[in-house]
């Protein structure tokens, strides 16, 4: 009963938080600090799947505000 264009959204979703979960982040500094890197092919696909920008993302994902 869900239409193709609200099941096609839902199937985006579901792939990037499944991309999201292969993320590989590295810890910096003894665990005080992470990063990922910038040609990780997963955070790719979770970014163009979302329409997120890349470096935000990137920044995002190691620092807490």
């Amino acid at each position: 009963g869900v239409k193709e264009s609200h099941q096609m959204t839902i199937f985006k979703i579901i792939a990037a938080i499944l991309h999201l979960g292969n993320l590989e982040i590295q810890g910096e500094r003894d665990g005080e600090a992470c990063s990922v890197s910038s040609e990780d092919e997963h955070l790719s696909s979770f970014c163009s799947l979302l329409g997120v920008e890349h470096s935000q993302m990137q920044h995002w994902l190691c620092h807490r505000k």
